[in-house]
């Protein structure tokens, strides 16, 4: 079994149409840098996430409703991000299964692509285990679809 090429994986990120994302502007601290003058790697996952939590408020989801966990989480640094430079997030919506849903995003630091990142979550109930979406979100992520509808879709591919 051959290994899966984080290159390659990154690269068909960078091919999607990012023009329909969500857009997070992010607000560098000095402390996200490190040592060697760039952002600091576990930073990116922070970003993430801020990222993930506006796009839901974006959405409608009030935060007390957004039940949800990450489940899995891959991240391909591309280039590095330096002090004083304008950091945004963009967020698409690659598919949604019936609990879950999965976000590709990139960050781009000066407009310029500097990482790829698909995120898993899981939506939860009080017990902690997995409960279908609700339909409004499915309906609610539809225009950020990774993937153009053809003919009368209604649903993300997942």
């Amino acid at each position: 079994m051959s290994e899966p090429d984080p290159r390659a994986a990154a690269d068909a990120l960078a091919a999607l149409d990012w023009t329909r994302a969500h857009r997070t502007e992010i607000q560098m601290r000095y402390g996200d840098i490190d040592g060697m003058g760039h952002l600091n790697n576990a930073v990116y996952v922070q970003y993430l996430e801020t990222s993930r939590v506006l796009l839901m408020r974006d959405l409608g989801v009030r935060d007390e409703d957004d039940r949800s966990v990450l489940a899995r989480l891959e991240l391909d640094y591309r280039q590095e991000v330096r002090w004083g430079q304008r950091v945004a997030v963009e967020t698409l919506v690659e598919g949604v299964g019936r609990s879950s849903w999965t976000v590709v995003s990139r960050l781009t630091a000066d407009g310029q692509p500097c990482a790829f990142a698909r995120t898993v979550q899981v939506r939860v109930n009080a017990a902690h285990r997995p409960e279908p979406l609700p339909e409004a979100w499915r309906r609610a992520f539809l225009p950020l679809s990774a993937r153009p509808a053809t003919g009368t879709e209604e649903s993300l591919p997942g």
